[in-house]
């Protein structure tokens, strides 16, 4: 097998072995560049209930069927801190798999109520990159990441910053990834 016959995001490690890709390096986050990360993941009530329980948010409207009913939303709405972490880790296959270290997580904003049972997706643009001047094998990629539900509505955006190398080849091969 050659590298030429590689199929997409997989690379050649032995005599007929390939291996995924995770992360990318600096030089692959051209500005401007925007990801769209699949799979999707739909929230399910044990996944709301065990976050926020393990969180320690005690928020009854997040928690209690009974209570939620009698507001606005008229049913229990998914912790906010799960719609983040959720977003946020779909994004790390492509983004910082290989990362050294998040640097930022800026300009949080919850746009739209996350329910059980919603489809949630994410997408990331590269809005910035630089050498570090700390550490001259690495660079820092700043992004803007959007979490949209199965309707296409914005549910959660956020900046983030985050430390990767110049060669990420040579991470992975010093790593076996």
């Amino acid at each position: 097998m050659s590298t030429t016959t590689l199929p997409p995001g997989y690379r050649l490690v032995g005599e007929g072995r390939i291996r995924e890709i995770v992360g990318l390096g600096y030089h692959d986050f051209p500005e401007g560049l925007v990801i769209e990360h699949r799979p999707g993941r739909t929230v399910t009530e044990a996944d709301n209930t065990l976050i926020t329980a393990l969180s320690g948010n005690t928020a009854p409207i997040h928690l209690d069927a009974h209570y939620a009913a009698r507001t606005a939303r008229g049913r229990i709405l998914v912790c906010s801190g799960v719609t983040l972490a959720f977003i946020g880790g779909m994004t790390v296959r492509a983004t910082s798999g290989l990362t050294l270290a998040n640097l930022g997580l800026d300009d949080v904003r919850f746009e739209n109520p996350v329910f059980v049972g919603d489809t949630l997706y994410a997408e990331t643009e590269i809005t910035g990159r630089r050498l570090s001047a700390s550490r001259p094998g690495d660079g820092i990629v700043t992004c803007r990441t959007s979490g949209l539900n199965q309707d296409g509505e914005q549910v959660v955006t956020f900046t983030r910053t985050f430390l990767v190398p110049l060669d990420p080849d040579a991470v992975r091969d010093a790593t076996n990834y």
